[in-house]
């Protein structure tokens, strides 16, 4: 009879290590933003990021027989996510919850004022340490050598890829080289670009000698050559 009597009690000191053994709200919406901003920071080719992660006033779920999922519902904005938390029981249940995030990272930094239309060089970007939560777009070191301001830039100020365009190599109207290579076999001739083109655009070229118009690459400064070329690097 003992044995029975303990039984009801067994089974409630069961249910409640196993309340405590699973994960709480809070820290399952932690570990699912820090996974979404690991994503996020892997693609965005950040350095060395680090996140610090609240949940804003995490309620508390109700009882629950199958194990929680969440799934990120907006996290466009590390300042502001949104998370979304469901019991797919029978009745189930949805609540959202708002996960607020500080991510710093090394970003491309001006190392001196630069003027528009300027061609960054290496010594034009310096690496630092910034906090990045209300960015979306900031770029690395390597990325933005090579471009050009699109305006004006304060020393110190966090590079972003919309300040930053593909130099033009190419103008139109400009004298432009023809150049066209088969295994160890180069031939060029003079041409006249007809449009301006980045780095890999397609443009429109007449061939002085002929005056026939083709449609050629972009593969430096003053250069074009045939589109079905492997691009020049």
């Amino acid at each position: 009879m003992p044995e029975i009597r303990c039984a009801p009690l067994l089974l409630l000191l069961i249910a409640g290590m196993a309340q405590a053994a699973a994960p709480s709200v809070a820290g399952m919406l932690e570990t699912a933003a820090r996974a979404q901003l690991e994503r996020q920071a892997e693609a965005s080719g950040l350095a060395e990021p680090e996140f610090a992660i609240t949940v804003v006033n995490p309620r508390a779920a109700p009882p629950c027989r199958q194990p929680l999922s969440v799934e990120p519902s907006d996290t466009r904005s590390a300042a502001r996510m949104r998370f979304a938390v469901q019991c797919r029981d029978t009745p189930g249940w949805r609540y959202e919850y708002i996960v607020r995030a500080k991510v710093s990272a090394k970003v491309a930094v001006t190392a001196a004022p630069v003027a528009a239309g300027q061609l960054l060089l290496d010594a034009d970007v310096v690496l630092e340490r910034r906090d990045i939560s209300s960015l979306s777009d900031t770029i690395g070191a390597a990325a933005a050598v090579g471009q050009a301001a699109r305006r004006s830039l304060r020393a110190g100020e966090v590079l972003r890829q919309n300040q930053l365009v593909a130099p033009i190599l190419v103008k139109r109207g400009e004298p432009v080289v023809m150049l066209a290579r088969v295994e160890a076999i180069e031939v060029s001739t003079a041409g006249e670009a007809l449009d301006s083109g980045a780095q890999g655009a397609l443009v429109r070229v007449r061939n002085v000698a002929n005056g026939r118009v083709v449609r050629m690459r972009v593969s430096g400064a003053g250069t074009v050559e045939p589109v079905d070329m492997p691009l020049t690097r």
